[in-house]
């Protein structure tokens, strides 16, 4: 797990696109196994809404687990 996270840590954008690139992909392959009268278009328009949504959670989270580390970090120098 911690070679996990020095790596996502070092390659931030890479694995941030990695996640929209997945997100579109899966919502595409997901939209046309369903049988929904939309046209192509509206499918990767809908697939690319998903994928920023999900982009959005990720940067959120990541956001937070900076702000805890940082928190966390400060607290054991003082300690």
């Amino acid at each position: 797990m911690e070679a996990l996270q020095s790596w996502v840590s070092e390659h931030k954008l890479t694995s941030i696109g990695t996640v929209w690139a997945s997100a579109v992909g899966a919502s595409l392959a997901y939209n046309s196994r369903a049988k929904s009268p939309l046209k192509p278009s509206l499918r990767l328009i809908h697939a690319r809404m998903h994928a920023q949504a999900l982009t959005l959670a990720v940067l959120s989270g990541a956001a937070a687990y900076h702000y805890y580390e940082k928190r966390a970090g400060e607290k054991r120098e003082t300690a």
